[in-house]
């Protein structure tokens, strides 16, 4: 399989973590302009006309590659490129319709192909190493990235976030809401050596930690109990994946990687697996290629896993085989009989991806809520490759578009805007994310039902709704002073 350049990207607007995706062996579509420029407007440094990388030249690269490649594409709206100043005005409003039924919400933008870089391949930022939700009253710390500056510190998921030190003395949440202070106010700068002292309450006990930023990479996969023990049966394998990225196949010295997590499990005989999902908006396609090849490589080898279908203007693209996903039976293959997903409206594009492709050929239920909905993926296009003569050093642009859509091996898909549950095609089980119990804990809510499931065969009756763990319900009531929005270069809003 060829995949480089595709990508798989959700934005909310206020939940989770942006994906990205591509990497592997896919290479985008060549870009269909011969002269003319590209993509990038604000965001190429290049803010003139003249020139073969100057705002009139990147307008014109992105008129044409959107009329060619992208997928709604007879459903654009038509405009006057001499009424905007950047390729990003140009782009939102040649999107304009979509973006309003919601089919495209941010998914196609302009960038830098050093910023796009970056962020996919590693996931890195400058930050404290946190992610948090929050209902009306309160915030709370759902997961802290083991590599970073706050977990070394002390702060871990489950704590209240009570009051926030920014340099003038601690000051609470109402009262910072009281002010009317931005979160940039509250959680600093991106830059590193940026300091906050927080005051976190669990367990009715009150702390004061100090954290200062750095630039960190969060481990792809979550450091969590692998094996949960059954009495006469095999374990139960959990891996907690939280974005498809290189680490997950090339972690830093000290975490594991995928084929870590698939020999363990192989060497113990698992055959029920918890994969959790719960935060994952997405990532790479060659992860989540290697991923479903891990997990079926034997049990479907040859078959396809996925599909990248793009709009009707391409029909021999849709049909080529060496633009799908295979499974292949690696060396480190094994082979899990059922699969538990743990998923929430975060979950979304290359989480989703793998719960769809899976589902034809291992027995697949989903656990907690029902999923995001994004079955559409982005293609990059680089400016420079468009122009003869034109270097990267001379016009770092791109132009990520929304330019194909996935369905499985059996051309099932049917998922966007509506979530995999959606689609009356999945069992799943209803349980509360119970951010107040670590990952791998077999009492976490969400962990629970899943080993219910295995046990049973059935979604517990009625269980979700017993669970203390009223987070979940209530989190979409966001602060005035704690915007999460969505940031184009997939800067997750509530991680810090």
């Amino acid at each position: 399989m060829r995949i480089k350049n595709w990508t798989l990207l959700i934005t909310l607007t206020i939940l989770l973590t942006a994906c990205s995706g591509g990497g592997g062996s896919y290479n985008s579509p060549a870009s269909p302009v011969a002269d003319g420029g590209g993509s990038g407007g604000d965001s190429s440094g290049d803010s003139g006309d003249d020139g073969a990388c100057g705002i009139s030249a990147q307008i014109d690269f992105v008129e044409a590659v959107t009329d060619t490649w992208y997928l709604w594409y007879d459903e654009m709206a038509s405009v006057t490129k001499a009424d905007y100043d950047s390729a990003q005005a140009y782009l939102e409003a040649r999107l304009q319709p979509l973006t309003d039924d919601g089919r495209d919400r941010g998914f196609s933008y302009m960038t830098t192909i050093t910023e796009d870089e970056t962020s996919i391949s590693s996931g890195a930022y400058i930050g404290f190493g946190f992610r948090s939700t929050s209902t009306a009253e309160q915030l709370f710390i759902i997961d802290v990235f083991e590599s970073g500056p706050a977990y070394e510190a002390g702060m871990r998921r489950g704590m209240e976030l009570i009051a926030v030190d920014t340099g003038s003395g601690f000051e609470t949440l109402a009262e910072l809401n009281a002010r009317g202070a931005t979160s940039e106010e509250i959680f600093g700068p991106g830059d590193v050596g940026v300091e906050r002292t927080f005051r976190l309450r669990q367990n009715g006990e009150d702390s004061d930690i100090l954290v200062a930023k750095e630039e960190l990479a969060p481990p792809a996969l979550a450091t969590a109990t692998m094996l949960i023990d059954r009495e006469g049966l095999a374990p139960v394998g959990y891996l907690h994946l939280r974005q498809f990225i290189d680490a997950a196949l090339d972690p830093d010295e000290g975490f594991s990687s995928l084929t870590d997590m698939a020999n363990v499990f192989s060497e113990n005989g698992v055959t029920d697996l918890v994969i959790d999902l719960r935060y994952n908006g997405g990532g790479l396609l060659s992860v989540a290629d290697t991923m479903m090849d891990l997990l079926a490589g034997a049990t479907a080898r040859g078959q396809a896993s996925f599909k990248i279908q793009v709009n009707d203007q391409h029909p021999d693209y849709n049909e080529d085989r060496d633009n799908w996903g295979l499974f292949d039976e690696l060396p480190d293959t094994f082979s899990p009989i059922r699969i538990a997903f743990i998923t929430s409206g975060s979950t979304a594009s290359a989480s989703e991806l793998i719960i769809n492709g899976l589902h034809p050929h291992l027995e697949v239920v989903m656990v907690g809520s029902d999923t995001f909905g994004k079955q559409v993926g982005q293609g990059r296009w680089d400016m420079h490759d468009s122009v003869e003569g034109l270097e990267r050093e001379d016009c770092d642009v791109a132009l990520r578009l929304t330019a194909f859509e996935i369905v499985n091996g059996e051309n099932q898909g049917g998922y966007h805007q509506v979530g995999l549950g959606g689609t009356g095609r999945f069992t799943l089980c209803e349980a509360e994310d119970d951010i107040f119990t670590a990952f791998g804990d077999p009492t976490e809510a969400s962990l629970a039902t899943a080993l219910d499931w295995f046990a049973t065969g059935v979604c517990p009756a009625g269980d979700a709704a017993l669970r203390p763990t009223p987070i979940g319900a209530q989190r979409r009531s966001e602060h005035v002073w704690l915007p999460v929005e969505y940031i184009p270069e997939r800067v997750d809003g509530n991680v810090r």
